[in-house]
């Protein structure tokens, strides 16, 4: 029996739900092998841009799709989950008695707290941190907010995708940290939940969003392009040279039926 292999490129964020779809996928493919590669979203859309191949895309950050993979690699897309921005913590993290969801800009900016996010060059989470505080900086009236978190975090050079920086913050490396909600609920971590009108999450602010900005270097090298802030949402795609296209759409399909349904659940994403 010739063994056949799925390779999916996913966003740092989904492996927990990668490899548990893995587990309740295969058995109905006995002479299947799947290859998973967590990546940045961001850094998984550009190696397929470089020619690396892959049968499957998922990614942290639906536009991706349009900006970097469709029509060229990609068809369509579908987007599967959603998701919302907090501030992750642990039973030691300093100043964990007194922060709270208004007064989180004051403890992280005491100089005994060390804070960090994301690389926002290759991570959808690092930017939409950023966006975060954008937002934050409107929402609670603070000029110079931003900047000043910005200066005050972590060099983002450090923890180039969220999973990186989730699992710091669960060996105590940093105080706090700018996650997915589901990346904190999966570890058992405490956390912080920021208002609806700048943790990304809320379809309704989706205006107030796009206000934020981050500027990323576009497909082609040298030239950059400016990202707006908007919901968070998780999508999913197809190769067009995928060897195992049929393989693939039922995998696609598992995910965003109703078992990929209740594993996104269980993981902490909300399916869409």
């Amino acid at each position: 029996m010739v063994q056949k292999t799925l390779k999916i490129i996913h966003a740092g964020a989904l492996q927990i739900v990668m490899e548990k779809c893995q587990e309740h996928f295969l058995p109905n493919y006995p002479d299947l092998q799947i290859e998973l590669t967590g990546v940045g979203s961001r850094e998984g859309a550009k190696r397929l841009l470089t020619g690396e191949k892959y049968d499957i895309i998922a990614l942290a950050d639906q536009a991706l799709f349009a900006e970097l993979l469709v029509p060229n690699l990609v068809n369509n897309y579908f987007i599967f989950a959603s998701d919302q921005i907090v501030l992750g913590s642990h039973e030691e993290s300093k100043g964990n008695k007194e922060i709270t969801s208004e007064n989180w800009t004051e403890v992280l900016l005491k100089p005994q707290v060390s804070f960090a996010r994301s690389d926002h060059r290759l991570d959808p989470c690092g930017y939409r941190t950023l966006m975060v505080w954008q937002l934050a900086e409107r929402f609670y009236d603070r000029p110079g907010l931003y900047s000043t978190l910005e200066a005050a975090c972590i060099p983002y050079s450090i923890y180039p995708k969220s999973i990186d920086l989730s699992q710091a913050l669960l060996n105590g490396q940093v105080d706090y940290a700018f996650l997915y909600s589901s990346e904190v609920r999966h570890l058992g971590l405490p956390f912080i939940p920021l208002a609806p009108k700048i943790n990304l999450s809320n379809p309704a602010y989706a205006k107030f969003y796009d206000q934020a900005s981050v500027s990323l270097e576009s497909k082609i090298p040298g030239t950059n392009i400016i990202i707006h802030g908007s919901p968070i949402e998780f999508a999913i795609g197809i190769a067009k040279d995928s060897f195992q296209s049929d393989i693939a759409q039922s995998f696609v399909d598992f995910l965003t039926g109703e078992e990929g349904a209740a594993i996104l659940e269980e993981c902490g994403l909300t399916p869409c």
